[in-house]
């Protein structure tokens, strides 16, 4: 996948995904790429699952098809009005939400999503669609929270960047910087560790002061060797210390417009798709939050 493949973003009529449309409008329009809204149309598929061969009836399926087109012509309206400069184009797709999205990324640079609504593209507290989608996506995605408001811009507040470990930090900054230097605001690099199952006073006496500290900051800044000349104009603040990252990073959200972590790091599990740190900002996280897939360029 390409950095710059376009920007997929799942409506369902609600007014989260309305604000999703408009985020992933101006995140489409800061890449300088084409903005691609998509409904999973629900009457390609059988009616029950379980009777494959019972359809939907036909008037039913001309009003669903009526009402998605309605749907899919406001977001693209928010959106146009959002980011005047952006390309817009709207389709709606077969198949489920999940799937339709998560095969949406094999071509996107991007896919954005909103975190509740009439459960179309969205899930209760973030628990079906948004989790599915950030879980499997072959890109990275980003999550718009239900805020309860609809979005407004410009938003002043700095981009936070959770730099983990050294498979996943790269791709992190590249995105952060990215955004920041986009958006004109700073960036804030957090890093935190904890040590777990050791005795801590059995620690400290076997290794010098702040030994661990200091090669916890040496690891950060190694990470960002090399991003101060390639963005000059973003200032950075680092943010280093021994401690649960979720809730550093959730912390720092509160002033944010953005956090970007990995899909998985040293706080996931072997063979998981989704890290615990990714997992717990979707669900609490009170601005977008972007999971970046370390695989992919995206």
């Amino acid at each position: 996948m390409s950095e710059f493949g376009h920007v997929v973003v799942g409506v369902d009529g609600s007014a989260v995904a309305r604000n999703a449309a408009c985020w992933a409008a101006r995140e489409a329009a800061r890449r300088g790429v084409v903005l691609r809204i998509v409904y999973a149309d629900p009457t390609t598929a059988p009616l029950l699952p379980e009777l494959p061969g019972l359809h939907w009836p036909k008037e039913h399926r001309d009003q669903v098809r009526e009402q998605v087109a309605h749907w899919l012509d406001v977001a693209a309206a928010a959106a146009r009005e959002q980011a005047p400069e952006a390309v817009v184009t709207t389709a709606a797709c077969s198949g489920s939400p999940e799937r339709v999205l998560i095969a949406e990324s094999d071509t996107a640079g991007l896919v954005v999503v909103g975190d509740r609504g009439f459960g179309g593209f969205t899930g209760l507290l973030a628990g079906a669609v948004a989790v599915k989608v950030a879980a499997h996506a072959r890109c990275s995605v980003a999550v718009v929270p239900d805020t309860g408001d609809p979005l407004t811009f410009p938003v002043t507040g700095p981009v936070v960047a959770g730099v983990d470990d050294d498979r996943s930090a790269q791709p992190v900054l590249e995105h952060a910087f990215a955004a920041a230097s986009g958006w004109g605001v700073p960036l804030h690099v957090v890093h935190t560790w904890e040590v777990v199952g050791i005795d801590l006073k059995w620690l400290r006496g076997r290794l010098p002061a702040d030994a661990v500290e200091e090669d916890e900051a040496r690891f950060v800044s190694e990470a960002l060797a090399g991003w101060g000349e390639r963005y000059p104009d973003v200032e950075v603040h680092r943010f280093i210390g021994r401690g649960a990252a979720t809730a550093e990073l959730l912390s720092r959200a509160r002033e944010a417009q953005l956090v970007v972590v990995g899909a998985r790091g040293r706080g996931g599990v072997a063979g998981a798709h989704l890290g615990s740190t990714s997992h717990k900002l979707l669900h609490h996280s009170p601005c977008p939050v972007l999971i970046v897939r370390t695989f992919t360029t995206a």
